[in-house]
């Protein structure tokens, strides 16, 4: 993983080198970007001899960003919700897609090497439940067989992380940054703490740092948009242990006309204090996407 990682990062930063410098000036005020999008899918059988199952499911979020150039600061700042039920045949409504992020940094203007100071705060809105869990994946609650079994919730977990080191901005859409960091694990949720790498008595989890993120939102051809993230955290206590925590993120979009658009959207999540294996997520979605600014 680490090897695939690198490479991108590599082939990000060897294209985004060859292109101009992002400009945004104090005068050009805020430059803001704001899209509500509808998503979803439905099928229905009646009387149909091959057989299926009735679904429906339905995803709304809200992508915006922000940047502004106030005296020689340039402040970003990026905000992403999502929420999506589903729902099949006599099955109860279930939660598909959850995610609910803000993301703020703070630059010094002039040159692609800049001073930044940097945070980020990630957690959901609902409930989220294992439908067949199992004993062996969680020791530490009572697992019923053939039951759900809830296994995060609002806040629980929520992620924060703050840096502070350089920030590098050579143009064609790539940002990337490194510093010391602090990150912040709170659980509400008694219960779930050691899901998340918590003791039962501990709601907030802190550890120190070396951050690193990488960006890069570019036109791969024509309405065709890549958006990747890749964010790194090695805590200080666990380098002799374990890897880094890695969040790799990318969403790309496909814009069929000013409304209709398909998107497929995938994450890969590793954190050894959640699980020692990485975890995936995946979801194509045609809809409509409306620019609010």
């Amino acid at each position: 993983m680490r090897i695939v990682i690198l490479a991108l990062a590599l082939s990000w930063a060897s294209g985004a080198l060859a292109q101009e410098p992002d400009t945004l000036a104090a005068e050009d005020g805020w430059r803001s970007d704001l899209v509500l999008a509808v998503n979803g899918n439905q099928s229905s059988f009646s009387n149909w001899q091959e057989g299926g199952v009735d679904a429906l499911a339905v995803t709304s979020s809200l992508d915006g960003s922000f940047d502004r150039v106030i005296g020689r600061v340039l402040t970003t700042q990026t905000l992403r919700l999502a929420l999506g039920a589903l729902r099949q045949d006599t099955l109860d409504i279930r939660k598909a897609l959850d995610i609910a992020r803000y993301d703020v940094t703070a630059e010094r203007t002039g040159g692609p090497l800049r001073p930044a100071v940097a945070a980020s705060f990630r957690t959901q809105f609902a409930a989220g439940f294992d439908y067949s869990p199992t004993a062996d994946e969680y020791p530490t609650l009572e697992v019923v067989s053939g039951q759900e079994l809830k296994v995060s919730d609002a806040l629980a977990p929520l992620v924060m992380s703050q840096s502070v080191g350089l920030a590098y901005r050579p143009g064609g859409g790539f940002v990337g940054r490194a510093g010391l960091g602090v990150k912040e694990t709170f659980v509400r949720i008694e219960r779930l703490r050691p899901l998340y790498g918590n003791d039962p008595d501990q709601a907030l989890r802190v550890e120190a740092g070396l951050d690193v993120e990488l960006a890069l939102e570019q036109e791969l051809m024509e309405n065709v948009v890549l958006r990747s993230r890749l964010s790194s955290f090695q805590a200080f206590n666990q380098v002799a242990s374990d890897a880094p925590d890695v969040l790799f993120e990318n969403v790309l979009l496909l814009k069929v006309n000013d409304v209709l658009n398909v998107s497929l959207d995938g994450a890969v999540l590793y954190d050894a204090d959640v699980s020692p294996d990485a975890q995936f997520r995946q979801a194509l979605s045609i809809g409509m996407a409306f620019g609010i600014l």
